[in-house]
């Protein structure tokens, strides 16, 4: 069997069906905007929309990197308690670690300005390290214990929000750093710095997973990983880099987290994981694994996030956002269903 055999058949299957969902669900968002533009007064103020695209950011990175687990035929339910943990992590990051840092530059010279963002900086590439050391154990745990990836990721779930919760003795950790909560606030062009950080993981994503061999290899070990080892392909090193990926936007998020909440919390993102879940399922990903885009589970955690808004708007109740999101779901897998059966 060549490599071809294995891979190269089932991308222009996925294309056609992710091109027509993509369109739908730009339709659907688009109808969402229309509507709740014609239904309320506030919904198009350059406000809410700003308000708007930072609520959506945060679950769309948290999307997206859910998405690379489940095109493995995997799922990864830590990802808000990761989330959760990094916010912890960063913020006694910045209370602990960064002003001796930052002290020690202006000693030597650098201008105090630079030594704080060094400092800053310092901090969140620390805390991106540990979120990808978790993804690491996560694909430790599956490719060398045969772990189920259900079983490890919800142990993590349970274990991150322990270990969390003793470092801040079950409290918050206020950050005071006012460059660091000041970007989540932040705009360039006008457009919020959290919808940029979106754009900035999007990119490499989509370079990585539709224009590169080892975003292929994803799709392949989705469908068939037997058929993929048999064609070369290292399995166990996909599977791995799909974890460890997971946990580094889930990382991410938890910077962007503590940077819009102020606060280190490790239950603050707790719920989370559903929600990219569900972004991620509405945004065309196959919980049988070996379909998914960059672009679908973005527009799922916008279409989420512009319900919620929506319908705080229009003083619905918001217990009916969880319907909706409900019946979304079993929609969009019924009809993955039906189009699996016809392939």
């Amino acid at each position: 069997m060549t490599e071809t055999a294995a891979i190269g058949v089932a991308p222009r299957a996925r294309f056609d069906f992710s091109r027509l969902l993509g369109l739908t669900l730009i339709g659907v968002l688009a109808a969402m905007f229309l509507f709740l533009s014609w239904w309320t007064t506030t919904f198009m103020t350059p406000g809410n929309i700003s308000n708007l695209a930072r609520q959506g950011a945060i679950f769309a990175i948290l999307a997206l990197g859910e998405t690379f687990v489940i095109i493995t035929a995997g799922i990864d339910l830590s990802v808000g308690a990761v989330a959760s943990f990094i916010t912890v992590v960063v913020a006694m990051l910045l209370q602990s670690a960064a002003p001796p840092a930052v002290a020690f530059l202006v000693g030597i010279g650098v201008p105090e300005a630079a030594a704080s963002l060094v400092g800053i900086w310092g901090a969140v590439i620390a805390s991106l390290v540990v979120g990808m050391g978790i993804g690491a154990f996560h694909a430790f745990g599956v490719v060398k214990m045969d772990l189920p990836p259900f079983i490890i990721t919800l142990a993590t779930f349970t274990a991150l929000k322990g270990v969390g919760l003793l470092m801040t003795n079950g409290s918050t950790i206020n950050v005071t750093n006012d460059t660091f909560t000041g970007f989540s606030r932040g705009e360039v062009f006008g457009i919020p710095n959290l919808f940029m950080v979106v754009i900035v993981v999007a990119v490499p994503a989509y370079v990585y997973l539709h224009l590169s061999r080892h975003g292929r290899y994803l799709f392949s070990v989705g469908s068939n990983p037997e058929a993929a080892r048999l064609s070369g392909v290292n399995v166990k090193a996909v599977i791995a880099t799909a974890y460890i990926l997971s946990a580094l936007c889930a990382s991410i998020v938890g910077v962007l987290l503590a940077s819009r909440t102020g606060t280190g919390n490790a239950t603050q993102a707790i719920g989370a994981e559903l929600e990219a879940i569900a972004s991620s399922v509405i945004g065309g990903a196959s919980l049988f694994g070996a379909v998914g885009t960059v672009w679908g589970p973005l527009l799922g955690a916008f279409i989420l996030a512009t319900i919620r808004n929506g319908a705080n708007l229009m003083n619905v109740n918001s217990f009916y956002q969880f319907i909706i999101t409900g019946v979304l779901i079993i929609a969009i897998v019924y009809f993955d269903g039906l189009r699996r059966r016809r392939r």
